[in-house]
C-alpha cells in the first residue's frame, strides 16, 4: 500500500463502520477507550475531530483480535505493539522479550563455508573460451588482467571457474557504465581480507600437520563466509537511506 493510500483519513464513524463486520460488539467509545490507553494515536483536524489512516484500523484490528482470540490484557496488546513498531516480534509469553526477526539474521542466499570448499573438478577453460562465456571481448579480459581481477590458474595457461564467475560479473556491471578500473578497490579489498586471514590461521599453518592444516582450512571458509555477510550488510546498511531519492 502507498503512503498516500495509508494517510487516506477515515472519520471515527467510517472506522467503526469497516470494523463491525468482524467486531460486532466494537463501539465509539470502546475505540475512543483504546485511544486514550495509547493503542491508537489517531491525528486531530483543528477542530479536535479525529482523523484515522488505513495504519490505525489495521492497528485496531490487531488489538480487537489479540483480545477476543487470545485473551491478552491491553499491557500486552501495547507491548506488542510497540514491538511491531520497532520491527521486532512480539514476545511470545506475557513476561517474555521481543525478538529480531529471523529474516533480519538469516543468510539465505548468502554463501556459506562450503561454498569455499576448493572444487578438484573445476572447470580449465582457455582465454578465447572465457571471454566467450563471460560475453567479454578479448581486450575487455585483458584489462581484467591488467587490474588483477583474473588470471591463469598458477603454473598453467587455464582459467577456473572463480574467473569465470568474475569475468561474467564484470560483463554485467559494465551495463551500467562500470569499467574494470573501477573495479581495482574490489582486488585489493579481498587482497587485504585474505591477508588478514592467512594472520589468523598462521599459528595453526606453522604446526604442520594434517589435523591442523585442516582446522585452518575450516577456519578460513568460515571467515571467507563471514566476510560476505559483513560486505552485504554494510552495503545495504549504506543503501538505506536510498541513493535515488
Amino acid at each position: 500500500m502507498s503512503a498516500s493510500a495509508r494517510k487516506a483519513f477515515l472519520s471515527i464513524g467510517e472506522v467503526l463502520a469497516q470494523l463491525r463486520g468482524d467486531f460486532p460488539d466494537v463501539t465509539i467509545s470502546k475505540i475512543r477507550f483504546l485511544e486514550t490507553e495509547g493503542l491508537i494515536e489517531p491525528e486531530r483536524t483543528s477542530s479536535g475531530y479525529r482523523k484515522f489512516t488505513r495504519d490505525d484500523v489495521g492497528r485496531l484490528r490487531y488489538v480487537l483480535s489479540a483480545q477476543r482470540d487470545r485473551y491478552l490484557p491491553l499491557r500486552v496488546i501495547k507491548a506488542h505493539l510497540e514491538a511491531l513498531d520497532r520491527g521486532l516480534e512480539p514476545a511470545e509469553g506475557a513476561d517474555g522479550s521481543p525478538q529480531v526477526p529471523r529474516a533480519l539474521t538469516a543468510v539465505d542466499g548468502l554463501p556459506g563455508p562450503e561454498a569455499f570448499v576448493m572444487d578438484v573438478s573445476d572447470v580449465r577453460l582457455t582465454r578465447d573460451e572465457l571471454a566467450t562465456a563471460a560475453g567479454l571481448t578479448l581486450e575487455q579480459l585483458e584489462q581484467l588482467e591488467q587490474y588483477g581481477l583474473v588470471a591463469p590458474r598458477p603454473g598453467g595457461s587455464y582459467y577456473d571457474g572463480d574467473a569465470l564467475i568474475v569475468a561474467k560479473t564484470v560483463a554485467e556491471m559494465s551495463r551500467f557504465g562500470i569499467e574494470s578500473r573501477h573495479l581495482r578497490p574490489f582486488r585489493s579489498a579481498a587482497d587485504r581480507e585474505i591477508g588478514l586471514f592467512e594472520q589468523v590461521v598462521a599459528p595453526l599453518v606453522r604446526q604442520r600437520n594434517p589435523e591442523a592444516r585442516a582446522r585452518a582450512d575450516e577456519t578460513v571458509r568460515e571467515l571467507a563466509a563471514l566476510s560476505i555477510r559483513l560486505h552485504s550488510a554494510l552495503v545495504r546498511a549504506g543503501l538505506k537511506p536510498g541513493l535515488t531519492r
